[in-house]
């Protein structure tokens, strides 16, 4: 199983696949994922000294932790107010800081394991729409004056059209303390420091059964791991063998990517002049920033329905061509896509399926910082020290509605509802 052909695939580290599962083995802790959160858990544990086995259905870094914007931002994708409603102000303060610790957790995970994933701060969310000047304007000054986050900065559209060479925005929140990655190029650089510190890791082991107990016997097709705890790190590829339950909470959510060819080192800073990763606010976003050879990665389109390869390059060439238009004689050299996972309330999903068997998932498009702390916070909980992984637990989520056969639909009806709506 190799990665799917991406930009990032193309451009990663040599990662040799490594070999699966065969026979029986036991650990402290056995993890299931290789993805940021999986890796992320797997090195926090064995940094604490406990005997650690990570199991990946494919390849390390071969679901989202490996395609995606690369963008890591403070915050979550269910907004604040979400959470005060869920377990108050206060609460939501403390959920907010640990957003924020996220990102520099990766920063010195990055410079302590010396891995290469060019890692660049500045990110930048900016308004298409008057309306959408008057909500960012008002979320700098809620971030300032409720959770003491005074680092994002107003751009006008004068301001912001020095460094983004469009007309589309009007203004725009630039965050120097959120930044971008190559994500799969990190998401292996997590692996690497989990197995220098004595993490096992097997590739092509997919997970085909769970078994609960005060050890957890957890199976694939050829062999099986015994351990004291196990921490679910599926994320969008969370299965019904895993658990049903976690699977009715979480929708795999289709995103889409585009790389241009190399455009220049000259004619990438005339586009964006300083190295920033930019977000628009509508509800169906685009997202996009500089390659470190001088291409510009642009993505966006969020699809209910299931990816659609046929279609990926089209419309998304013809969304970044709306932002730039002089890039219209540029050809786009790679196309992909892939699922994130969200959760109804677009809160993240952390827990207990029993007192020794831990998940991570729900985390809506806001995962390249947050899963690796994250998974720091599983390490603590199973060391003894859950108070920070429990807060995030008291958030309620719901089952998606319909059922595995209705709730596709109803949730493409939705999207069409909010695709009206970003119009206005």
């Amino acid at each position: 199983m190799q990665h799917i052909r991406s930009y990032y695939a193309a451009s990663a580290h040599g990662s040799p696949p490594r070999e699966a599962l065969r026979g029986d083995l036991t650990a402290d802790v056995c993890v299931v994922g290789g993805g940021i959160a999986g890796c992320s858990t797997a090195l926090n544990l064995a940094e604490r000294g406990y005997r650690v086995v990570l199991l990946e259905g494919k390849r390390v870094g071969w679901g989202a932790s490996g395609r995606s914007g690369g963008q890591a931002i403070f915050g979550f994708a269910a907004g604040q107010d979400t959470l005060i409603a869920q377990v108050g102000r206060e609460m939501a303060r403390r959920m907010f800081d640990v957003s924020v610790e996220a990102l520099d957790v990766l920063k010195s995970r990055v410079a302590r394991h010396g891995i290469d994933c060019d890692l660049n701060w500045g990110q930048m969310h900016v308004a298409i729409k008057p309306r959408h000047v008057t909500e960012l304007q008002a979320w700098r000054e809620e971030l300032e004056r409720d959770y003491g986050y005074a680092s994002p900065r107003w751009l006008d559209r004068r301001e912001l059209r020095e460094i983004l060479a469009t007309e589309r925005y009007l203004g725009g929140l630039l965050d120097p303390r959120s930044g971008h990655l190559h994500p799969l190029n990190y998401t292996l650089g997590l692996a690497r420091a989990a197995e220098a510190a004595g993490v096992r890791i097997f590739e092509g082991s997919q997970v085909t059964r769970l078994d609960h107990g005060d050890t957890v016997t957890v199976s694939t097709d050829a062999g099986t791991v015994r351990a004291r705890y196990v921490a679910l790190c599926c994320n969008a590829y969370v299965d019904e063998a895993i658990s049903a339950r976690l699977r009715a909470r979480i929708m795999p959510v289709g995103t889409y990517i585009v790389a241009t060819e190399p455009l220049g080192e000259a004619r990438m800073k005339a586009l964006i002049r300083d190295n920033v990763a930019v977000t628009d606010i509508n509800w169906v976003l685009d997202y996009f920033r500089r390659s470190a050879d001088h291409r510009l990665l642009f993505g966006g389109r969020v699809s209910y329905s299931g990816l659609d390869p046929l279609n990926t390059e089209r419309a998304t060439r013809a969304r970044m061509l709306k932002v730039f238009p002089q890039l219209a004689d540029v050809e786009v050299a790679y196309s992909w896509g892939g699922y994130v996972d969200i959760t109804m309330s677009r809160a993240p999903d952390f827990g207990r399926l029993a007192p020794n068997a831990y998940y991570l998932q729900g985390f809506s498009g806001h995962g390249i910082a947050l899963t690796g702390m994250a998974g720091q916070l599983v390490a603590e909980a199973i060391a003894g020290q859950a108070e920070r992984f429990d807060m995030f637990t008291r958030l309620e989520h719901r089952d998606f509605p319909g059922g595995r056969a209705l709730r596709t639909p109803a949730l493409v009806l939705a999207m069409l509802w909010f695709r009206m709506k970003d119009l206005l």
